[in-house]
């Protein structure tokens, strides 16, 4: 797996929502460069662990769908003589 990154704008945009949540719930203020390092942090110690329930319920989504045309396939089949 690859590191997880962020472009300027989304590592700007995630640094802001933790600068908010510091100030709302915890009423203190986080510099930007903390809120930075906090993000680095969290992004590399939990964020393979987000990625791999993502992958998981993409995988489950995915079997659902496969199901559904499996059964799609089976009611379109025609009788014939002979049997599968």
């Amino acid at each position: 797996m690859q590191k997880i990154a962020f472009d300027k704008d989304e590592k700007a945009a995630l640094v802001g929502k933790l600068q908010r949540y510091f100030a709302e719930e915890l009423r203190q203020d986080i510099g930007r460069f903390d809120a930075e390092f906090l993000l680095d942090f969290v992004s590399g110690e939990l964020g393979a662990h987000y990625y791999n329930r993502g992958l998981r319920d993409a995988q489950a989504a995915l079997a659902a769908r496969l199901d559904e045309i499996q059964d799609a396939i089976h009611q379109l089949e025609r009788p014939t003589d002979h049997a599968r």
